[in-house]
C-alpha cells in the first residue's frame, strides 16, 4: 500500500501582472502554473482543488465563517519511496576489483601523454622574459 504525504496549499487570490499578458484569466492562468511548477519540481504532485470552510473571529466577540480555496498536492512518503527503490547487492560470482588486479598480475598505468603540453603556457606576458 503507497502512503503519502500532503501538502495544502491556498490557491492564489489573483495574477501578477506579467508582461505580454493582457487579460486578468491569462495573469491568473499564469501564476497557477509558477505554483504548480515551483512544486512539481519539488516532486509535488497535484492532486485537486478543494473549498473548506472555517470559522474565524470578527471583532472582539465575533465569529463568522469564511471559505477558503486549497490547491492539495502528495508526495510518496520516504518509506514508499525507498520500498520502490531497486534492491542492488554485490554478486558474489563477480570477481571483486581487487581480485582481478591479483590474477592479472601486473597492473599498468593509464598513459596520459606528455607533461609539457599540458603546461605550456602562451599567455601575454607583462614583462619580457629575462635572458640570463
Amino acid at each position: 500500500m503507497e502512503r503519502y504525504e500532503y501538502l495544502a496549499v491556498p490557491a492564489p487570490g489573483k495574477g501578477m501582472k506579467v508582461k505580454g499578458l493582457k487579460t486578468a484569466s491569462d495573469r491568473y492562468a499564469h501564476q497557477l502554473t509558477l505554483l504548480l511548477n515551483d512544486l512539481a519540481a519539488e516532486g509535488w504532485e497535484y492532486w485537486r482543488a478543494d473549498t473548506l470552510a472555517s470559522e474565524e473571529r470578527k471583532g472582539l466577540t465575533g465569529t463568522t465563517r469564511v471559505s477558503h480555496e486549497l490547491l492539495i498536492f502528495r508526495r510518496l512518503n520516504a518509506d514508499a519511496l525507498a520500498a520502490q527503490m531497486p534492491q542492488e547487492s554485490y554478486d558474489d560470482s563477480q570477481d571483486a576489483p581487487e581480485q582481478a588486479y591479483a590474477t592479472t598480475g601486473e597492473r599498468t598505468e593509464p598513459q596520459l601523454g606528455s607533461s609539457e603540453r599540458y603546461y605550456e603556457d602562451t599567455g601575454p606576458r607583462l614583462s619580457a622574459p629575462s635572458r640570463d
